[in-house]
């Protein structure tokens, strides 16, 4: 047992999570493997020593006050002295919301409370370090670590507490990979069943899914202090023909700005989006920043995303080719459909 803050747990406090180095494919040999999800939420060690809790995140910051369902839900248990890792997660109608875990991140108590009822987190389970009682299961096997992660799971008994799903099925990991970047899960991680946990190890191998949409530009935005395109505004047809705004992208080359610029000009005061728009400004955007310029909607862009949030692309998209070929009405929502791998409390 370690003392931190007068208080004995299982493990110091600034234990490292194992973690997992990135591949262009899944792992065929030198098995076997185990295969899961790649959780997109907040990487939680979860430590409790006695009735005491402490999450912490991979960068070692605590993050108990933003979460205190969570905490709740570990001290409320019988069971003690264990150390569990997996991932924060948060729901919101029946989806996976990375927008709903960033808003925790407040300072004041009374917001975090508030959101902590409307929206409460989950925690994914994946590993664990230490059983309840104290027993250290760092140096066993992953296959029986995962065996105790079940058991935990199962006498926990708690909502707010789930089992990732794992497969020992190369087929089924390549599925789940080929529906990741939607909600929840951004790739997939493999892991050898005879491997012990190492901390701060990049031990794991994991394989995140990057994929391309044909879009419709819908607006641009000026660089700013400059009558250059900075970035095209992308949309998708939804089912009620509306074109709905869903991100960005500003990988413009320079030499090409100029005659970008006079094409967009030419399309300029267009209807643009007829469904969700972009917003205005925003606390971390300046005024001109958030103005955009509507456009007709005739061009086409294919785009290289990683991962899908509320049917917007997360981050800014990579451009790769113009699309004269493609009719702007074939870009729609299809492309982006959901196939995420569902969360399980038994597993797969």
């Amino acid at each position: 047992m370690v003392v931190a803050s007068g208080i004995e747990f299982p493990l110091p406090l600034s234990t490292e999570p194992m973690e997992a180095r990135m591949a262009e494919a899944l792992p065929r040999d030198d098995g076997p493997w185990q295969y899961e999800p790649k959780w997109d939420g907040f990487r939680c060690l979860a430590f409790k020593g006695g009735k005491s809790v402490d999450l912490r995140a991979k960068s070692g910051k605590a993050l108990g006050r933003y979460f205190p369902e969570l905490t709740a839900t570990l001290g409320d248990l019988e069971t003690s002295d264990f150390v569990i890792d997996g991932e924060i997660v948060i729901e919101v109608d029946g989806r996976a919301s990375f927008d709903a875990l960033q808003m925790r991140l407040h300072p004041a108590e009374s917001r975090i409370c508030k959101l902590s009822r409307e929206t409460p987190a989950q925690l994914v389970l994946f590993d664990m370090l230490v059983a309840p009682g104290g027993r250290s299961l760092m140096e066993l096997p992953l296959h029986d670590r995962r065996a105790a992660a079940e058991d935990f799971i199962a006498r926990a008994n708690a909502k707010a507490l789930r089992l990732s799903p794992a497969t020992t099925s190369l087929a089924t990991a390549e599925k789940w990979l080929e529906g990741a970047g939607n909600d929840a899960t951004d790739g997939v991680v493999a892991k050898q069943l005879d491997d012990l946990y190492r901390p701060g190890e990049r031990a794991m191998v994991k394989v995140k899914r990057l994929r391309t949409a044909d879009c419709v530009v819908g607006g641009f935005r000026y660089l700013n202090g400059k009558r250059q395109v900075g970035s095209l505004l992308l949309g998708l047809y939804n089912d009620r023909g509306l074109l709905d705004h869903v991100g960005f992208t500003s990988t413009i080359a320079n030499d090409e700005r100029a005659a970008l610029t006079d094409k967009l000009e030419r399309l300029r005061g267009g209807s643009g989006f007829t469904g969700k728009a972009p917003g205005g400004p925003s606390r971390w955007s300046t005024e001109r920043s958030g103005q955009w310029e509507p456009v007709k909607p005739e061009l086409v862009v294919e785009v290289r995303f990683d991962h899908v949030t509320g049917e917007r692309f997360r981050h800014g998209t990579k451009l790769l080719r113009w699309r004269p070929d493609k009719a702007p009405r074939q870009c729609t929502f299809e492309q982006i459909e959901r196939l995420a791998p569902q969360v399980s409390k038994k597993g797969v």
